[in-house]
């Protein structure tokens, strides 16, 4: 026994200095490498600040490492909703993820979302790659789902594609300075604005830096508020009722980021978002260029493309599609029914433009994103026809908006003008702009039919407004 003991004595001193001089394992040597310049802050009234800087692959490294119980609790939303909205499990489109996308997306896109799966397995969260690219896809399911049912003949259970946001852009004439201001909130179910919350500051070894907002684990914005070092502003709206998707096309989230890290003009990001249009998440894009001090709008449906510019005037955006071809070829939207949230809202848009002309600056963007003025009421009431929307106060329901939800509104907000965005700096809101805190167990009580979302569900509170800035 006493030399069995002694046996075991020598194998422990000896492993332990194995141990002690032995090279650094692969992982611990890649894990220092790939997260050297990437660091999160501390929430900062409720947005969680992200510095992401590097190659594709160490970019998406730190996004999973820093991100990764972020992403754990993203995952199992995106999750809930395939089962719930499309009556499918999470396997068809992490399959659809794999070949479908995959095939479509350029080898610095595939490292960085790779690296996103990486750095989050680093910090102990079970994910692979096909989990990323169907998050990033959050905002392509509904179109590809709904196109691949016609195609294999099935009875959708597919909700309309929902409505997401409201906008503008405007300069010249129309805001205080003569310069360009941009500013959106971002609509959708409560669920995924609770967590829309993520400050995204980025600096790519090829390309422009980006400071933009996001969902966790993400590669673009998603919702789409961005601001490059070129100058260049980009927000967007989605377009109604619409129909169309290609299953060859370049994934809409990757032609959206790498417009977002290669345009120094509206020019730029016009080619770059109609070289492999697929038609997922089809949107009215606001653009500015401090530059030139001119603004666009580029409509971009599928089969239609239209592109306005202005350097004296204003564009709205509010899930209100302009041109009348796209209208009727690529969507089934009714622009004379006045009920509809998108069209009430852009009815409102257009009021506080004329009622606001010259005199547009932050301030008065922050209070039209809380506006509770419904123009079809013509009164003070919250609800899906608001620019601050409220689904689940409004009388209708969800019957007025499309989209799956009467947990949903106006989920978080963000502003910026020439001089900030020179500056790379943005001011944001999370939650309702108003201020009005949605506590969910108060629906639920009244609304069972949501109680699916239950177990993910949490408070959204409101807070106020709050100056992002690149890190120096």
């Amino acid at each position: 026994m006493r030399r069995v003991f002694a046996f075991s004595l020598r194998f422990v001193a000896t492993s332990v200095l194995l141990l002690l001089f032995a090279p650094a394992s692969p992982r611990a040597a890649t894990s220092a490498g790939e997260l050297k310049g990437g660091f999160r802050q501390p929430k900062n009234n409720g947005w969680t600040f992200v510095h992401l800087e590097g190659t594709p692959h160490q970019i998406g490294y730190q996004n999973g490492y820093l991100l990764a119980p972020e992403i754990k609790d993203m995952l199992g939303v995106v999750e809930l909703e395939a089962r719930h909205d499309y009556r499918k499990e999470w396997s068809f489109f992490r399959d659809a993820a794999q070949n479908m996308m995959w095939p479509h997306i350029e080898p610095q896109y595939r490292d960085e979302l790779q690296g996103i799966a990486d750095g989050a397995r680093a910090h102990g969260l079970t994910i692979d790659v096909w989990d990323v690219v169907g998050i990033n896809a959050v905002t392509e399911w509904s179109y590809y789902n709904k196109q691949y049912d016609k195609e294999h003949g099935i009875k959708t259970a597919a909700l309309a594609v929902p409505e997401h946001c409201s906008a503008f852009v405007a300069t010249g004439s129309y805001s205080r300075d003569g310069k360009v201001i941009i500013a959106h909130n971002n609509w959708s179910s409560y669920l995924e604005g609770e967590r829309w919350t993520i400050i995204f500051d980025i600096v790519p070894s090829k390309g422009y830096r980006m400071l933009m907002d996001g969902l966790p684990g993400v590669i673009h914005s998603a919702d789409d508020f961005v601001i490059n070092s070129s100058g260049i502003a980009i927000t967007e709206t989605t377009i109604s009722h619409f129909s169309g998707f290609d299953t060859n096309g370049i994934p809409e989230f990757v032609r959206a980021r790498k417009a977002a890290q290669y345009s120094a003009s509206i020019d730029d990001f016009t080619r770059i978002m109609k070289d492999g249009n697929n038609g997922g998440y089809a949107n009215t894009w606001l653009l500015a260029d401090i530059a030139k001090n001119e603004i666009g709008r580029l409509e971009l449906g599928l089969k239609n493309v239209n592109l306005e510019r202005s350097t004296s005037g204003y564009f709205v955006g509010s899930n209100f599609p302009i041109s009348e071809k796209l209208i009727r070829e690529e969507t089934n939207f009714n622009p004379n029914d006045l009920g509809q949230s998108s069209v009430a809202r852009h009815t409102r848009w257009e009021q506080l433009m004329a009622e606001n002309k010259g005199s547009i600056d932050v301030a008065s963007a922050e209070r039209f994103l809380a506006d509770h003025y419904d123009p079809i009421e013509k009164k003070e009431d919250a609800d899906e026809r608001t620019l601050d929307g409220h689904i689940e106060l409004s009388p209708r329901g969800s019957s007025g908006w499309i989209g799956p939800y009467g947990m949903a509104g106006a989920v978080q907000n963000k502003v910026a003008d020439a001089t900030m965005i020179a500056d790379m700096t943005f001011t944001a809101a999370a939650g309702h702009a108003c201020g009005r805190n949605f506590k969910p167990a108060e629906h639920l009580s009244a609304h069972p039919e949501y109680d699916w979302q239950k177990p993910l569900q949490r408070d959204m509170d409101a807070y106020p407004w709050t100056r992002f800035s690149i890190s120096k």
